[in-house]
């Protein structure tokens, strides 16, 4: 397991060691002990698993009551996965950082971003993560417009599948207005 830094402050990817035969593959996705080395918290409350259709895009969704962190995971298929900076102070606030996700790599998402992801290539992809912080609060939860201008992040795809909800969103300009904030 290799943990780096990306360009945003927190933001982890996590290359896992993939040992594979014509059996199949093992790879070990969670080792405490490496976590608190690059100290990305340990504390998971809740886990989620999503499946997506190719072309559909979810996000950008974040939680601010309470704030969560994301551990994020793909099992089947190939994810764009996307964390936007929403943190105000923040020297990166409104950028955003997008990697291809499948069964060796993971992405640790901290407080204070919007997450998104893309369902890519010709089969469903099955998406898992891990919630630290506190449990999904159906009160405390936003989210930005996945085709913000302002943010401009290339999904990788052509006629995405978008849900009614994430249709609706806030700008990324009314969530920089919105006092809750």
């Amino acid at each position: 397991m290799q943990i780096e830094d990306t360009p945003l402050e927190g933001l982890k990817i996590i290359k896992l060691n993939l040992f594979g035969d014509e059996r199949g593959f093992f790879v070990e996705k969670f080792k405490l002990s490496k976590f608190q080395e690059f100290v990305i918290p340990t504390d998971f409350v809740q886990e989620n698993h999503s499946k997506s259709s190719p072309n559909v895009i979810r996000g950008l969704h974040y939680q601010f009551n309470p704030s969560q962190g994301k551990l994020v995971g793909c099992t089947s298929g190939q994810i764009f996965d996307v964390a936007v900076d929403i943190r105000k102070d923040s020297p990166t606030l409104g950028q955003y950082f997008g990697i291809i996700l499948d069964q060796a790599t993971l992405l640790w998402i901290p407080a204070g971003f919007a997450h998104g992801f893309c369902a890519f290539g010709d089969q469903p992809a099955d998406l898992y993560y891990k919630i630290s912080g506190g449990e999904y609060n159906p009160d405390g939860e936003g989210g930005i417009m996945w085709n913000d201008p302002d943010i401009n992040i290339d999904w990788k795809i052509k006629n995405p599948i978008i849900s009614d909800r994430d249709k609706k969103q806030l700008s990324f300009k009314e969530y920089l207005q919105d006092p809750k904030f």
